[in-house]
């Protein structure tokens, strides 16, 4: 099948733990710092645990003594705050760190400022009365005779621009009072807007609030916080309960619950073709209890109780199943469900009988996703607001299962076992191996990932043309990560670059023009991962890179490779003939049948002197035109980051096939597309 370049979806969403308890004489602050990992790009969701240093999540609270307490997470959050000026997404992707939850969703907060307004204050804890049984811890805030409230700061910042900001909370404990839900700087205190919301709340329940913020100018930065307060002297007691405070900005496609616009845009514009989810290393989870639950992360958001993920950090479950198959939906792209397979990080395994229970899990779950509404899953998935089945092609059983001990078991028994479950209820579907250090059994295809220096990316341009195309391979996770060390990566001890850079890039475009030449052989390709949060990540380098403020969000040296490839999509791969050896001159050559384009893709590496490219087409007449694009950049370590420029050029000329043939130069570190038109 021909090639496609893709992406993997590794998660971006909200944060989730519970408060410890502490008592104020006087007006304090209390400070909850919870940090997340980044996501990877591709797009898949989900990342690779691999030995690179890694911060844990922690959650710091200094108490009026000064001291400092540290408290686990736990599995619900005491009041899970959603607050993101931008949503995200992961498109042909991988997402691994705090993409997922401070990346991609548009709902933003990583820390929470509990304010006591007066003599008296406390913030306790509370488990009596939950919301839910997924969320069972709330967070009580007691202001005494005055104000008391919760204030956000973010994910590291709230973009506050002059646009509609939808919210809720939900409350519990009698007041009749009103509410105030505002955003205001944090450095000059400046109200940017705020809103009364007359309070519904009744002593033993609990009651959602919702409300809009529309902002009567931008901020000038992102310093910004979100609060909502209360007159407490107006409650039954002096206080009230929280949980699951929310505020999101317009999102993609306006969805609720949805995904940042700025990074959606982004991943539109490289032109994706498909997204796998939800990992990667997100999948397998550090132990079996914590691996990825599918059925945990559907319906309303108060019904989901968070999980510790893999990479330091919780995530609320806000980035579910449904979610990711609208992502899918709106970018127009083909999911790739990974199902977990019995194995967790930590090398736990499911024994072999007792598998039975999670395959028919994951048959539970496509069932969900594709079943008629005369299916029990296909029914409960109408419940959710999508009567009508997605289509479903692709499933990859497991992540990695070549690593951390899993795959004597992987191929004795728990890969068989899944393939043959799911062909047999589903015979057209296409079952992907999550490694290809096996025989892969009748069609299944394999997955292969490379993290590696540039290099030895150039020297695998061959790395396909021995391979059989009835097994197919999906490249589901790809990036030089490293610079040239005429070694390669040492996984106790890298080095990787904090953003793609321009040589590295221009080895990535030798191996998948490999790929390309192998179009029969290759399901799709990704970079991986996908998104990076600048102010706190776990992986690096990725797709894209952003921080709170839209417009600072930095398209990497690598999204301009992917960009132009997708953008010039062969259909039909075409063979070549030449008198010169490959190098350093790489190139591959095709057809696009839907535009009927004969379309040549190149790159050139480590060339000293430009490279002189005489191209004839068989078929093609003299006189016909073609467009010449080439990429190029100032300097091979060359990086597009966050705030800054875009040091990526990019020349396009018209060429006319003199005698049925077009000549041309392409310079050292270059990568060029010529599509007759």
């Amino acid at each position: 099948m021909p090639i496609a370049s893709g992406q993997n979806a590794a998660s971006v969403a909200e944060a989730s733990g519970s408060y410890l308890t502490v008592e104020y004489d006087s007006l304090v602050e209390m400070v909850l710092s919870i940090y997340f990992p980044t996501l990877p790009v591709g797009v898949i969701v989900g990342g690779t645990a691999y030995p690179t240093k890694r911060e844990a999540l922690t959650m710091e609270c200094a108490d009026p003594g000064g001291k400092r307490r540290r408290s686990g997470m736990i599995a619900s959050f005491a009041l899970v705050l959603e607050i993101c000026t931008t949503a995200t997404v992961a498109t042909g992707t991988f997402t691994r760190s705090h993409q997922k939850y401070a990346g991609v969703l548009a709902a933003c907060s990583a820390a929470v400022k509990i304010s006591v307004a007066n003599s008296g204050g406390n913030v306790t804890s509370n488990l009596h009365q939950p919301l839910s049984s997924a969320l069972p811890t709330s967070v009580n805030v007691k202001g005494g005779r005055g104000l008391a409230g919760l204030t956000n700061l973010g994910w590291w910042g709230i973009d506050v621009k002059e646009q509609k900001y939808t919210g809720s909370f939900y409350v519990k404990g009698s007041y009749e009072g009103e509410f105030t839900a505002s955003l205001e700087s944090k450095i000059t205190g400046e109200v940017f807007a705020s809103i009364k919301v007359p309070s519904r709340s009744v002593r033993h329940g609990w009651t959602q609030h919702n409300f809009t913020l529309t902002p009567y100018k931008s901020s000038p930065n992102v310093n910004n916080t979100f609060t909502v307060s209360f007159d407490a002297s107006k409650t039954a007691d002096g206080s009230l309960d929280f949980n699951l405070i929310s505020l999101f900005p317009p999102t993609w496609n306006d969805r609720p619950n949805g995904l940042r616009k700025d990074l959606m845009q982004a991943m539109a514009d490289f032109g994706p073709k498909f997204l796998r989810f939800p990992g990667g290393n997100n999948l397998e989870g550090n132990s079996i209890a914590g691996r990825w639950k599918w059925h945990e992360t559907i319906g309303p958001l108060k019904d989901r109780p968070g999980r510790a993920t893999t990479w330091g950090y919780q995530e609320s479950l806000g980035l579910g199943l449904v979610e990711y198959m609208e992502w899918c939906d709106d970018l127009g792209i083909e999911p790739i469900l990974a199902i977990w397979a019995g194995f967790a990080l930590n090398g736990d395994t499911i024994p072999e009988d007792e598998l039975d229970v999670y395959v028919q899990d994951a048959l539970n779950e496509i069932e969900f996703l594709t079943g008629s509404i005369n299916t029990k899953y296909g029914a409960l998935r109408a419940s959710l607001g999508h009567p009508e089945p997605w289509t479903l092609r692709y499933v990859e059983v497991g992540n990695e299962d070549n690593l951390n001990g899993g795959l004597e078991s992987y191929t004795s028994y728990r890969f068989r076992i899944f393939y043959d479950a799911i062909k047999t209820k589903y015979p057209d579907m296409a079952v992907i191996a999550s490694t290809i250090d096996m025989t892969l059994p009748d069609d299944a295809a394999g997955d292969y990932h490379l993290y590696d220096i540039p290099d030895n990316f150039v020297s695998r341009f061959n790395f396909f043309d021995q391979f059989d195309p009835k097994n197919p391979i999906l490249l589901g996770e790809i990036a030089a990560t490293e610079f040239n060390n005429g070694k390669g990566i040492d996984w106790n001890d890298t080095t990787f670059s904090l953003y793609p850079w321009w040589i590295g890039t221009v080895a990535e475009a030798v191996f998948l023009l490999g790929a390309e030449r192998n179009a029969n052989k290759i399901i799709g390709t990704t970079y991986a991962p996908f998104f990076m949060n600048l102010n706190n990540h776990q992986w690096s380098p990725t797709f894209l890179a952003f921080n709170a403020d839209t417009a600072q969000t930095a398209r990497s040296t690598s999204w301009y490779l992917y960009e132009l490839f997708s953008h010039n999509h062969i259909t039909h791969t075409l063979p070549a003939r030449s008198d010169s050896s490959f190098g350093p001159l790489y190139y591959a050559t095709g057809l696009n049948s839907h535009t009927n384009s004969h379309i040549f893709k190149a790159a050139v590496y480590n060339s000293t002197a430009d490279v002189s490219v005489s191209l004839a087409f068989e078929g093609v007449s003299p006189g016909t035109r073609a467009e010449l694009t080439v990429l190029r950049a100032s300097d091979p370590f060359d990086m597009n980051k966050v705030g800054e420029e875009n040091t990526v050029q990019k020349r396009s000329m018209i060429l006319a096939g003199s005698m049925g043939a077009f000549e041309f130069k392409l310079p050292d570190l270059s990568v060029a597309v010529l599509r007759t038109v």
